[in-house]
């Protein structure tokens, strides 16, 4: 834990794990992340199984829902969504002796054995989208998503792939990329839409989510939070990141007692769907 004071923070305090984001392979995204006791993508496994069997029952719907998972990192939510898998499952099996031994060619290997003997039946073609291409090339090739997108949509326009993969896409999800990707970001994945689009975020309390509901809304879709449900998402990783973040939330207008003040970042569920009338 000693390295984490050379660690750089963000204009808002938060502290950034820049290097396990775009590794060959997971271990070290876990290794890390561990210790800091990152929960949040155990939340929405059960929130985005149930949204996504409800997008399912959409009239007009055919075949199973398509999910683009935005921010999709390493494919964690994927393998959470599709796998008789935990979030606890994850991080044993790429913190373990046993796998810190093989190269990233005998993980890969390993993994794709790994996940193909757990996926659920229910299983649903899976979409990620990330600017790191490593981890979106490891989820690809260990089998968690049916097509990957590097892409960094809030300096470039989506490619000619991934628009046509968001025209089939009847879910986004998002875990963990709110205030690293802005609205500009889902206007234009929304730009590329063609069926009913739902959208399930998870996003800090200290980051505003407003704007990228205003723009979700121009695209027809509403915007829903329940304010009483905080969903914790990790530890804090120094004092100074605690009293940043409790900053942060008096600042938009939330109160951190019993949660950010007792040392962890928590998130709030925002789920939007087509305006009914």
């Amino acid at each position: 834990m000693a390295t984490e004071r050379h660690r750089t923070a963000t204009a808002s305090g938060k502290t950034r794990f820049d290097d396990i984001y775009d590794q060959p392979d997971p271990r070290a995204y876990f290794r890390t992340l561990a210790p800091y006791e990152y929960e949040i993508p155990h939340h929405a496994q059960a929130i985005f199984r149930r949204t996504r069997e409800l997008r399912s029952q959409l009239p007009g719907s055919e075949g199973p829902v398509t999910v683009l998972d935005v921010c999709c990192s390493y494919g964690i939510n994927a393998a959470l969504l599709n796998h008789d898998l935990t979030l606890a499952d994850l991080y044993a099996h790429y913190t373990s002796a046993a796998t810190a031994a093989l190269t990233p060619q005998e993980l890969l290997a390993c993994d794709k054995e790994f996940y193909a003997t757990r996926r659920r039946p229910d299983a649903t073609p899976m979409i990620g989208l990330d600017a790191a291409a490593n981890a979106t090339r490891y989820a690809l090739e260990a089998g968690l998503l049916d097509e990957a997108y590097a892409e960094d949509l809030e300096r470039h326009p989506p490619s000619s792939g991934l628009c046509r993969a968001v025209a089939r896409t009847g879910l986004i999800t998002i875990t963990g990329g709110i205030g690293y990707i802005s609205h500009r970001t889902f206007d234009a994945l929304l730009d590329c839409a063609r069926t009913p689009v739902w959208v399930s975020a998870f996003a800090l309390r200290t980051v505003p989510y407003r704007r990228i509901a205003v723009a979700l809304a121009a695209h027809g879709l509403a915007t829903v939070a329940n304010a009483s449900r905080a969903y914790p998402q990790r530890l804090f990783t120094s004092d100074q990141e605690r009293r940043d973040a409790v900053r942060q939330v008096i600042l938009a207008g939330e109160d951190p007692t019993g949660h950010e003040s007792e040392g962890r970042y928590h998130a709030r569920l925002y789920e939007s769907r087509p305006h009914t009338g």
